[in-house]
């Protein structure tokens, strides 16, 4: 854990050297101090100005994504309603069946080889 970017090793030094530099007495009262000063920091307008505004820079990116998101969706119903509300297109040409001037997709059939099936064909002569 770190405090202001002082790991606890750091923190124990910092004590350690405040008390031989202080003294215990010292110590005492700069610690009654310090923490004064540190209540009166967090309960001043400043600080709550100071956390509001870091609460906001943190929540911004989901926020600006939210709004994105629900511009997207109100111009994507938009376009649905437009769609959906357009008068119908003339069709200039079928989409599901072949162009008409393409030749159908059927291979020609071969000419029966039976005999029986010649006799029957009304275009031949008969004698």
């Amino acid at each position: 854990m770190e405090i202001l970017g002082i790991g606890p090793s750091e923190l124990l030094f910092i004590i350690i050297i405040a008390l031989i530099v202080l003294g215990p007495k010292d110590m005492q009262q700069a610690g009654k101090t310090i923490g004064r000063w540190l209540n009166n920091l967090v309960r001043s307008e400043g600080w709550k100005t100071f956390q509001q505004t870091s609460r906001e820079l943190r929540t911004l990116p989901t926020k600006l994504m939210r709004e994105a998101n629900m511009e997207l969706a109100e111009t994507e119903k938009d376009i649905h309603k437009t769609i959906a509300g357009a008068p119908p297109r003339p069709a200039s040409r079928p989409t599901s069946s072949p162009l008409p001037s393409q030749p159908a997709a059927t291979p020609p059939q071969p000419p029966s080889a039976t005999p029986a099936d010649n006799a029957t064909e009304p275009n031949e002569k008969t004698s």
